[in-house]
């Protein structure tokens, strides 16, 4: 199965489906499945993006309401985890993942599913260790601490991640990158075009912890991740003697690397349908964990070696029986996707965001059948007071200590922290706008133009056959490809035709080892007479992983 991965989305869904097709037309193969690597701000209407955290003046509805509208429908099977600048409301709807339009398909707050074979994981989320033991406690209308602590990832989603040791995913995605992972790569050259990585990785303090975890103890053939806006590989080495092909990607924009091919199990013919499947081991283990559920804002452990009670959760024999008994051997995910909310209807007119209030909290009938059909709780319902909506046989007093709960003061240990914008490395940010950023620039360049653009109305990218580098297989059973590419040092014994790079090269004048490089290069300098002088970064996110709580 040939599988195309790409970085952050950004709602950029035309042009990355565009991109994919003249992929297709230009290498003469078909793309049987599309994975997004987070940002994927899945906003339906004006509502969904008053619940994005980021200041209201970059906020742009793009293109995804017209998928969930119907108006147009997804060319490839899209399959995607969350990021930090999401339509959360209606992602929280779907904790276990869902259909969130046709064709597209969202992994929930973690999730394992199986496409033809290949079984694919992932995380949503970033990192922040004040929120990461609490339960999902968040519902809409969200406040300034809330509209972020909803998309950082907690304890109890890892820990059921870490149940797969066994039988772990052939992929896996999230947001974040796993913590070291750097240590694995071609850190040197990351330094030279990321020079404000330097300090947080000679303190090992870039990536994720729990991330770290997660893929220290799963050790899955192939890791995806975004978030940091440049291209970065790694092969990441086991003590058992695996060894993991890590790959983070860029996000969509003109001259970036934000897009790689795969291949893995089994070739798709061109008859062959691609067919999403539940996994019934990740099945398993959401229903063992079901008490792990939670949605208070207080300190929740999962339990470990030398507690009372169960704490290895790998599914037994009698576990995957009963899931499959369940679902009466048929995991094959249904398509009950329906239309919620009323999707977003241009008419041209100056949007006014400060005139958009949040929608009330709400459940999706999605979640509420595999609830039922599991038996395990659906975490939004109880936060909206729904019983009949979760689990039949729940006792009423287990629900109450949910619904009934009293609001805590979010005010007295705020989640709110500066330190999670993710700054373009090309512009400084005001003091002012110290705020999650949804795209982290003023004004962007693309490198064969002098004139700024918004980054949220960029041109469809082209692919002309003198501008562009198209390498994109990595083959499953041979490390040296990979390996290739992080033995950079030695550019001449690079092979550009086998440089796992696809991106679209708007400067045809560099060399062929300049293109062979696996970072973003930065945008040329101004050459206006009249241009101001360019703004040295000030970094505000030396402090984005860490894991100690912050005020």
């Amino acid at each position: 199965m040939r599988i195309a991965v790409e970085g952050c989305t950004h709602g950029e869904l035309d042009k990355i489906y565009s991109t994919v097709q003249e992929l297709e037309t230009k290498q003469g193969y078909k793309i049987d499945l599309l994975l997004c690597c987070g940002d994927f701000q899945s906003t339906r209407n004006l509502t969904d993006l008053k619940c994005m955290a980021c200041p209201d003046k970059y906020k742009d509805m793009c293109s995804f309401y017209r998928y969930y509208s119907g108006e147009k429908l997804a060319p490839v099977l899209t399959v995607f985890i969350g990021g930090n600048h999401e339509a959360s409301n209606y992602l929280q709807e779907l904790a276990y993942g869902g259909w969130v339009a046709p064709n597209i398909y969202y992994l929930g707050y973690a999730g394992v599913i199986n496409v033809n074979g290949v079984r694919i994981g992932g995380m949503s989320g970033i990192y922040k260790g004040f929120d990461y033991l609490f339960g999902h406690f968040e519902k809409p209308p969200y406040d300034d601490n809330t509209m972020r602590s909803c998309y950082h990832i907690r304890n109890v989603d890892v820990f059921r991640l870490k149940q797969l040791a066994s039988n772990p995913p052939h992929i896996m995605l999230s947001h974040d990158w796993p913590r070291s992972v750097t240590n694995y790569g071609n850190t040197d050259q990351l330094m030279r075009f990321k020079k404000h990585f330097k300090d947080e990785i000679e303190q090992d303090k870039l990536g994720s912890p729990p991330t770290k975890e997660v893929l220290d103890v799963l050790k899955p053939e192939y890791w995806f991740s975004a978030h940091l806006h440049c291209k970065f590989a790694a092969l990441v080495e086991h003590e058992d003697g695996s060894a993991t092909k890590f790959l983070a990607l860029d996000k969509c924009l003109p001259g970036r690397r934000f897009l790689q091919v795969v291949e893995l199990g089994e070739p798709v013919g061109e008859n062959d349908e691609i067919v999403l499947r539940y996994d019934k081991t990740w099945l398993a283990v959401l229903k063992s964990t079901n008490h792990l559920t939670s949605v208070e804002r207080k300190t929740r452990y999962t339990p470990g070696p030398g507690s009372n009670e169960r704490f290895d959760f790998q599914p037994t024999e009698a576990e995957i029986r009963e899931i499959k008994e369940l679902f009466k051997d048929d995991f094959e995910i249904p398509f009950n996707f329906e239309q919620s909310a009323l999707a977003f209807k241009p008419t041209g007119a100056r949007i006014n965001m400060s005139q958009v209030k949040q929608p009330e909290a709400t459940v999706n009938r999605q979640t509420t059948e595999l609830c039922k059909k599991l038996g395990i709780l659906d975490p939004m319902a109880l936060l909206v007071g729904s019983p009949k909506r979760c689990t039949p046989g729940v006792p009423a007093m287990y629900l109450r200590n949910y619904v009934n709960e009293k609001e805590t003061n979010l005010s007295m240990n705020s989640t709110f922290n500066p330190d999670e914008i993710s700054l373009n490395e090309d512009e400084e940010i005001d003091d002012d706008d110290v705020d999650d950023v949804l795209v982290e620039t003023v004004e962007e360049k693309t490198s064969d133009s002098s004139v700024p653009r918004t980054p949220i109305s960029l041109p469809v990218p082209q692919l002309d056959n003198d501008d562009v580098d198209l390498v994109a297989v990595l083959d499953s059973t041979d490390k040296s490809s990979l390996e290739t590419v992080l033995d950079s040092s030695d550019k001449s014994s690079l092979d550009t035709s086998q440089d796992n790079i696809f991106f679209i090269d708007k400067n045809p004048n560099e060399t062929d080892s300049e293109k062979s490089a696996d970072f973003t290069k930065p945008d040329p300098p101004r050459t206006r007479p009249d241009d101001p002088p360019v703004k040295k970064l000030k970094r505000r996110n030396a402090s984005l992983y860490s894991a100690e709580d912050q005020d």
